[in-house]
């Protein structure tokens, strides 16, 4: 399967938009808790200063947060991306699974941050967590977290595929997060349409340190993600 890196592609926000749609949906989809509802009234304001395509579907998922209840947004929150294959926030699992490769995918992950003066707290989360790669991108170095975003663009496609399949609450961050991104072109439609009937390979052997399935996990504490790029990030509140 080839997997383009739209090398050529350039975003189509300014700065500004960009890492602010990023840093709205880094928080959104992280698991929800009181903290995350408090700070509502200030993800209204930044994305009330998005131009439409972001602020749309930010509002509306603003809206389910503030409104919908807590505890069934929480249980609803694991059993999609704790169980949900398809809905998984690993950028690689969908295109290297339970394989070997992984690992070599996540080193790469790792250096990426490290290139960029960030050193990688493993112990937090995995670097290619979605939520880890929108707060780098937000507040620290946006062009390596786009390259890493679009080098994995159909894996987001697939998340957003199976957040859509199963209505869930949490599509319209994504899409908001789709709407900074380039467009798939052929070759990765067909890699998606591959992707979404045969999902991620499965090799469930070789990936230590990493051996990691998100499916599996325990639902852990809400994702720091100051403390998973061991550097001061002001988190919930975009430059």
């Amino acid at each position: 399967m080839t997997w383009r890196r739209h090398r050529g592609a350039r975003p189509g926000l300014d700065e500004r938009a960009l890492v602010d749609t990023w840093q709205v949906v880094s928080l959104l989809l992280d698991y929800p808790d009181e903290v995350l509802v408090s700070r509502v009234p200030m993800l209204r304001g930044v994305a009330a200063g998005l131009p439409v395509a972001q602020r749309e579907p930010l509002t509306e998922m603003l809206d389910t947060l503030e409104h919908g209840d807590l505890g069934a947004l929480q249980a609803e929150y694991v059993d999609t991306f704790d169980v949900t294959r398809k809905c998984s926030l690993h950028l690689t699992y969908f295109t290297q699974g339970d394989t070997r490769r992984r690992g070599v995918a996540l080193v790469e992950f790792k250096q990426a941050y490290r290139r960029a003066g960030v050193e990688f707290d493993s112990d937090a989360e995995l670097p290619d967590h979605l939520c880890v790669v929108l707060e780098f991108g937000a507040v620290q170095d946006w062009a390596t977290a786009w390259h890493l975003m679009t080098r994995h663009r159909v894996g987001i496609e697939v998340l957003k595929a199976g957040l859509a399949q199963r209505g869930s609450s949490w599509l319209p961050a994504v899409q908001a997060l789709r709407s900074t991104l380039p467009e798939l072109d052929g070759d990765d439609r067909t890699a998606l349409l591959r992707l979404v009937a045969e999902g991620p390979p499965q090799e469930e052997v070789g990936l230590e340190p990493y051996a990691i399935d998100p499916r599996m996990n325990p639902r852990p504490e809400p994702v720091d993600t100051t403390a998973m790029l061991g550097t001061t990030i002001p988190v919930g509140a975009p430059r």
